[in-house]
């Protein structure tokens, strides 16, 4: 049975972890016969957002503690992650990634991407095991290796970005994917387009399938 590492970046699209998408692509898994577990690093999250006013507030938050209300408490701190122990990788997409994971959300293309997500992903690479990257995420993906081929669905501005890095970015529908071959990335736009749940979950799915088709083409 394949086993996937999921890596969440709080809870709630504005400041964490996009709900929609983390929950499906949860579901993807299960529906594919694969288990998963769950990590976030143990940090202080970037900022507060009211999601019903959009409206920064002064309280502060963990992000480790947040996504674990989507893990329904069962997460580990992605301090103790192990590549060996994995056969994919993936990341849902929310403001949390571009804020909490990186600093995308302020700094673009010139943004630091946590240490410990970088080492996570990296050790993946290095290993030729799949990683998965929806919504914003991807562009985490383009800052540590540069030339990759990802989509974050059509953003101008974003796409100009990932252009400054070398990135290749493929226009993708709302259920599409992206599969860079040479470092074993798959990609989807999820909600960077005006998606609906049923078009995230597709999308989701998707996403799955092309890893764990990955991982067999990687196996023989």
């Amino acid at each position: 049975m394949k086993k996937f590492a999921v890596i969440l970046s709080g809870c709630g699209v504005f400041d964490g972890s996009e709900i929609h998408e983390a929950t499906l692509s949860l579901l993807a898994l299960a529906k594919h016969g694969c288990q998963y577990e769950i990590f976030a690093p143990d940090i202080k999250q970037h900022h507060v957002i009211n999601h019903l006013t959009g409206k920064e507030m002064k309280e502060a938050r963990n992000v480790l503690v947040e996504s674990a209300r989507i893990a329904r408490g069962k997460i580990s701190d992605l301090k103790k992650f192990n590549a060996d122990a994995f056969d994919g990788l993936i990341l849902p997409g929310g403001f949390g990634a571009a804020k909490n994971l990186s600093t995308w959300a302020f700094d673009g293309p010139e943004a630091s991407v946590l240490p410990q997500v970088e080492d996570a992903i990296r050790d993946m690479v290095s290993r030729n095991k799949p990683v998965g990257a929806l919504c914003i995420a991807p562009v985490l993906l383009a800052r540590i290796f540069g030339q990759v081929k990802v989509t974050i669905g059509n953003d101008p501005g974003t796409i100009r970005a990932l252009d400054s890095l070398g990135a290749s970015h493929v226009k993708a529908a709302h259920t599409e994917v992206v599969v860079d071959t040479k470092y074993n990335l798959v990609t989807t736009p999820a909600y960077m387009l005006d998606a609906t749940i049923d078009q995230i979950a597709e999308g989701a799915e998707k996403v799955v399938k092309a890893m764990t088709d990955l991982m067999d083409h990687i196996s023989t």
